[in-house]
């Protein structure tokens, strides 16, 4: 969504202010950063919008997980949805190796803790697929942390293999009819419904 330039008067003169504040939703494909400054000269995610106003990543995807991921150049805008205490959810489908347990999923609801000690706050999980033949369990996982490789570290936790993740919905911006690799700019309802 692109707003107007604000007209600011100063010394008698009027100014404009230095740019359009744009919010984009990307479907990041697997093998794409969000770094903005890439030493090891890897595919950026920004590499994949061509706008003119220099945007960054509203938090972050690992290399290897797809989805989900807002870029914009609105700084307020990118506290507000990335500060824990506001409590935005994001959405995950994760495919492990192997089968998970009643009592492992009871485990990640409540809350497990990581590598590093930390406990996750309680999330929503919920077995979607079950494949015994491939030896596969998908799962959805929704959290509203926003620490490193979170998901991985929970399913590492209780000592799954991912497979696959995949990042669905932020709040409740989904990536309906958007394509791996593609991009839209974010409804105003959308942009506010987030931020509320």
């Amino acid at each position: 969504m692109t707003h107007k330039k604000i007209l600011l008067l100063l010394n008698g003169k009027t100014i404009k202010k230095n740019k359009n504040k744009i919010y984009i939703l990307l479907n990041k494909p697997i093998g794409y950063v969000t770094t903005i400054k890439e030493q090891f000269n890897r595919d950026k995610v920004t590499d994949l919008i061509k706008v003119k106003e220099r945007i960054v990543p509203v938090g972050r995807l690992d290399m290897y997980t797809s989805g989900a991921l807002i870029l914009t150049n609105d700084g307020d805008f990118i506290y507000k949805v990335t500060h824990p205490k506001n409590e935005i959810t994001k959405t995950y489908t994760v495919t492990l190796k192997g089968e998970v347990s009643e009592l492992e999923i009871e485990n990640l609801r409540n809350g497990i803790t990581l590598d590093d000690g930390f406990k996750t706050s309680p999330a929503k999980v919920k077995k979607i697929m079950e494949n015994k033949e491939k030896n596969i369990t998908r799962l959805e996982i929704v959290i509203h942390e926003g620490k490193n490789r979170e998901v991985r570290r929970m399913c590492e936790a209780i000592n799954k293999k991912v497979l696959a993740l995949h990042r669905s919905k932020i709040g409740n911006i989904n990536l309906n009819g958007l394509t791996i690799g593609k991009w839209r700019y974010l409804q105003q309802h959308e942009i506010d419904n987030l931020i509320k």
